[in-house]
């Protein structure tokens, strides 16, 4: 029995190499335009890359749509993208006597390239300094049924 086994695990490794090489090597030839990965993509609010605005800024921007462009300034339209407002309140903490601030994280999914209305609507009555608007999960459409994920953007406003 142990001979058997011993001679069955000694075939199996010699045999394992031979498939795990067997496979054809791909010659590299250039795909057409619509079959690569777009290089480098860049995600922006409006005009506006991942940065610290201004409120007055922000709220000018909460209309605007999400723009991916590659490294060649092609755009790209954006499908969809998952949204979180951070909101900072400050309060009092009971037990030290401190002042700390209180983070309160909203968020929801879009499927279309630019924040709801209400969702907009919402921001323009309680949006504050400190707060930080998170666009992630920015997906585009490259090309026929080709879809990319794009770089995340950070608004924080001042």
């Amino acid at each position: 029995m142990q001979k058997h086994l011993l001679l069955s695990f000694i075939l199996a490794t010699m045999v394992s190499p031979v498939f795990a090489q067997s496979g054809k090597k791909s010659t590299a030839t250039p795909a057409a335009v619509s079959n690569k990965r777009p290089m480098k993509l860049r995600s922006s609010w409006s005009i506006y890359l991942s940065d610290t605005l201004p409120k007055t800024e922000v709220m000018k921007l909460l209309d605007s749509a999400l723009v991916v462009r590659d490294e060649k300034n092609i755009k790209y339209p954006v499908i969809s993208f998952a949204f979180t407002y951070e909101r900072h309140e400050p309060y009092l903490n009971d037990t030290t006597g401190q002042p700390a601030v209180y983070k309160d994280f909203t968020g929801d999914n879009f499927k279309a390239p630019a924040l709801s209305p209400a969702w907009s609507k919402s921001l323009k009555e309680t949006l504050q300094t400190g707060d930080i608007l998170y666009f992630d999960e920015i997906i585009i459409k490259y090309a026929e049924e080709k879809f990319y994920k794009a770089p995340p953007l950070q608004i924080k406003v001042k």
